[in-house]
């Protein structure tokens, strides 16, 4: 039995994958403990769980688009958070004593302080910016953020030649495969493990879904509502003239759309993983978590990126030919619906994300993550 510290940040697609993964370690005899805000990670790992708080810093919504929303991700929040973690990772490893850490790629304060106190250390990479490195193609970009890192490296008195904390030379663990980034040359200690998915709770309303009509998600995820009222509003005219054989789910707050069509169902919340068999489509913002559990269920996407990486993770689908790209701020209801009607009526769309549904498969998913985990811990002894 090995100890495991899991570092990550309090956002839905960075905690749900490392508690797939956590509850996959339990599950062979692992201890288990949490480094983040108590205010979030709580309710969501129940009152048993091992949890060191670091305080509550909340995210606030960054600037809308291209470079300056990678930017302001970076000088807004990621850096931030990880000085404001740093004490608090340092205490949890000191009380805690971890075999291991596991530490979401932009969580930075886990992989300081395992770096700091000699212990291996695993990278959860849960977005696809970092790890297909699309800055190279922007120097300037690219030389910024890593003066970032420098300098907080050098706040946290690390200062050795080489060290990366993005990426792990332990173990790095992708939440995709070759099938959607495209056959690239990663280093041997970068395992690709499709979706790792934990459903979320909530009820839904199975009886309002029509069996006779072809089933559509409409969402941006968890970070983007307060962007897109417009975008939900073009999205529910583009299929309000489909209610003859489209019903969509919208999710958001209640006031999202104040008069949706009679074909769409507006909710806060749905047991995604549950629902996204029933689904035939779903269009999207191309948020990494959203993508791979829709593509890991081979269901099709349009994907209207907003910013960081997604722009990244739709021209990945678009290019494994499983979605159709749109602009997100410009895009008509009309251009949105022929969007959709193709994915829907054209075959060829949903059997590439078949074809990338069973790669994810094969690749393991959270079983395989922690299968990797347990190898690294064994040789570090």
């Amino acid at each position: 039995m090995s100890r495991f510290l899991i570092v990550t940040l309090p956002l839905t697609g960075h905690a749900h994958r490392a508690m797939a993964i956590a509850d996959e370690l339990s599950a062979r005899g692992h201890e288990v403990a949490w480094c983040g805000p108590k205010s979030y990670f709580r309710p969501l790992l129940g009152p048993d769980a091992t949890l060191f708080p670091t305080g509550t810093r909340l995210f606030r919504d960054q600037a809308g688009h291209g470079i300056a929303a990678l930017k302001s991700l970076w000088q807004q929040y990621i850096i931030p958070m990880a000085r404001f973690m740093l004490p608090a990772v340092d205490r949890a490893m000191l009380a805690y004593q971890p075999d291991m850490v596991v530490a979401d790629q932009h969580a930075l304060a886990g992989a300081l302080v395992a770096h700091r106190h000699g212990l291996p250390w695993a990278t959860l990479v849960t977005e696809a910016m970092e790890l297909t490195h699309p800055l190279a193609a922007l120097p300037r970009v690219d030389a910024w953020v890593r003066a970032q890192l420098a300098s907080l490296c050098r706040e946290a008195g690390v200062t050795d030649v080489g060290f990366d904390p993005l990426f792990s030379p332990y173990l790095l663990i992708a939440f995709t495969t070759s099938a959607l980034t495209g056959e690239q040359p990663f280093p041997g200690h970068f395992v690709l493990v499709g979706a790792a998915m934990l459903e979320r709770p909530g009820a839904f309303a199975w009886e309002l879904l029509d069996p006779a009509r072809r089933k559509v998600l409409i969402t941006v995820g968890t970070m983007a509502t307060g962007l897109a009222a417009d975008f939900y509003q073009r999205a529910a005219a583009a299929v309000a003239p489909l209610a003859a054989t489209v019903q969509a789910i919208a999710i958001g707050p209640p006031d999202l759309l104040r008069d949706p069509p009679g074909n769409v169902l507006v909710v806060p919340s749905v047991p995604m993983l549950a629902l996204l068999p029933r689904l035939d489509a779903v269009i999207s913002h191309g948020g990494m978590n959203t993508v791979c559990e829709t593509l890991a269920h081979g269901v099709p996407l349009v994907l209207a990126p907003i910013r960081h990486d997604q722009p990244v993770v739709a021209s990945q689908v678009v290019r494994a030919g499983a979605g159709i790209r749109v602009p997100f701020s410009r895009v008509r209801p009309g251009q949105l619906r022929e969007a959709l009607v193709t994915i829907l009526d054209d075959p060829s769309y949903r059997r590439a994300a078949m074809r990338i549904r069973n790669s994810f498969a094969a690749a393991g998913g959270a079983p395989a993550a922690a299968a990797h985990l347990e190898s690294l811990v064994r040789v570090a002894r």
